[in-house]
């Protein structure tokens, strides 16, 4: 971005690198990712909800009977679907920035019923599952797979030389966050620990209701800031309309409607959530990122220590992308026979 000022978004980074191609393949990647974290929201919502009122089993809707979880996940989903409506999303800008305290105050929480509530730290379980490490790395993945707004967050800020201590500042605040949620649930819950430490929590306890409803107000206040890329992307398809707030609700409630097909065909959140991190995390955040360098620079013409070390992370991204998305898929596929 500081070789071409004209440089603002990721997708542009593709297209300097690599052409039109490049910012189709960079665009498409953006967008599923995000489409999929979209879904997982709904996901996420499911979950939680059935696990806060467990003894709702099941849903009518015009005389057809729901599981109580695919009916808390449509319940979700008409609650968010106003938001994406909105031509002026500065408010729900402000209410998702609390994300990071909401994730402070989770761990807060979390640490509090380990403490206080009588679940304790005595839980081991098996302290390497091999079999479990490509689906792991993939998670890992995700949770650092914000590369694609770095470009639009450079091109916001007024002080651009301080952007490599921003960014050391979010990556070692948010891996302390990670790995004192990893090891709290390890200590707490050992291998039973589900994909959502909230669905482990005791319901009947204060501190696990708030951690519960901590989780509940967040994807209900990203979910729309997640889609408008995909929203703005589809409008811009068919110029003529894109202006008419009709034609931009009909495309926000068919991104909405279509997230929840996948929800409700796909509810497994921690195997979605890996398949997202193996397969465009891994290639938006760490394959890309390297090729468009190599190519914007030249770099690939000389064989150096560089050269070596930037083909070394490519490598081992490829390998994440298909042992990651292999282990994924296999998940999916086993979870959806039950």
């Amino acid at each position: 971005m500081d070789w071409d000022p004209n440089i603002k978004t990721y997708p542009d980074i593709g297209y300097r690198a690599f052409g039109r191609k490049g910012k189709v393949i960079v665009s498409v990647l953006m967008h599923m990712e995000l489409y999929l974290v979209a879904t997982g929201f709904l996901i996420l919502e499911g979950d939680n909800l059935q696990n806060l009122l467990p003894n709702v089993e099941c849903f009518e809707f015009g005389g057809l009977t729901i599981g109580g979880k695919q009916g808390f996940i449509i319940i979700v989903a008409l609650i968010i679907l106003p938001t994406v409506w909105l031509d002026n999303l500065s408010l729900l800008s402000y209410i998702s920035a609390t994300g990071v305290l909401a994730s402070l105050f989770i761990i807060g929480s979390v640490l509090w019923i380990g403490v206080f509530d009588g679940i304790g730290f005595q839980q081991r379980g098996e302290f390497i599952n091999w079999d479990g490490i490509p689906t792991a790395v993939s998670l890992f993945a995700f949770c650092y797979c914000a590369h694609p707004v770095f470009p639009t967050l450079y091109s916001s800020m007024h002080k651009r030389h301080q952007f490599s201590n921003v960014l050391i500042v979010c990556f070692v605040l948010g891996t302390l966050c990670y790995a004192s949620m990893a090891i709290l649930g390890y200590l707490m819950f050992g291998s039973e620990v589900q994909s959502q430490i909230t669905l482990n929590l005791p319901t009947n306890k204060l501190s696990s209701r708030i951690a519960i409803y901590t989780t509940l107000v967040n994807p209900i206040s990203k979910y729309a800031l997640m889609v408008t890329p995909i929203i703005n992307a589809t409008k811009a398809w068919f110029p003529y309309h894109s202006n008419k707030r009709l034609f931009r609700h009909m495309v926000g409630t068919s991104v909405v409607m279509s997230t929840l097909l996948v929800a409700l065909a796909v509810p497994f959140f921690g195997s979605l959530m890996s398949l997202v991190g193996a397969f465009l995390s891994i290639n938006a955040s760490v394959t890309l990122p390297c090729l468009c360098y190599l190519k914007i620079s030249g770099s690939y013409q000389k064989f150096n220590g560089e050269m070596v070390g930037i083909g070394l992370v490519i490598v081992m991204g490829i390998f994440v992308v298909i042992f990651g998305t292999y282990a994924s898929l296999v998940d999916i596929i086993h979870m959806s026979k039950f």
